[in-house]
């Protein structure tokens, strides 16, 4: 008889976001009683490098558990010159999700500052852009003089990067989210 499904128990909370920038963690803390078991699981498997699918129902954190590790990343890191910024990319085919996306990930990137702040410590600004066939020429332009760290993008505006001079920009990409 086949096996099922097995699980495996999520990790220590304090052990997984003691891996976390202080200010990264002070936000966590304030914002949630306890993070979601793909959130602990999510962040525990990223961090050690591979790659990771997350699977979970809606609204139980799946979005934050993918973007958590490489916000983080880019908040520890030197800021590169500004042609070689692009470092996470989010893809998605809805351009309303992600516009949502964007919306959704200032709250982290704001609070993570005011947590840093608050504890004297000084963070590189981290920059979103959304990339879709509604994006105006002089964003577009924009951006490729000055790529943001996180693109948000769809599969045909990333084919369209791709495949017309952009590809340069994709050079640094350490994280992709699909």
């Amino acid at each position: 008889m086949p096996a099922g499904p097995t699980t495996t128990p999520a990790p220590d909370v304090d052990v997984v976001l003691a891996r976390f920038h202080p200010a990264v963690q002070a936000w966590v803390r304030e914002q949630f009683d306890s993070p979601t078991g793909v959130q602990i699981k999510g962040w525990d498997a990223i961090a050690q490098g591979g790659h990771v699918l997350l699977g979970a129902p809606t609204g139980s954190g799946k979005t934050l558990a993918a973007f958590l590790w490489g916000i983080d990343q880019l908040f520890r890191a030197q800021l590169p010159s500004k042609e070689e910024r692009l470092r996470l990319i989010y893809l998605s085919p809805l351009r309303a999700l992600n516009y949502d996306i964007e919306r959704n990930l200032r709250a982290p990137l704001q609070g993570i500052r005011r947590h840093a702040e608050l504890m004297g410590i000084e963070l590189p600004d981290i920059t979103v852009g959304v990339r879709t066939g509604d994006t105006t020429q002089s964003e577009r332009a924009k951006q490729r003089r000055t790529p943001p760290d996180i693109l948000i993008t769809t599969p045909e505006s990333m084919y369209v990067m791709l495949t017309s001079g952009y590809r340069e920009l994709f050079n640094n990409v350490q994280w992709t989210i699909v």
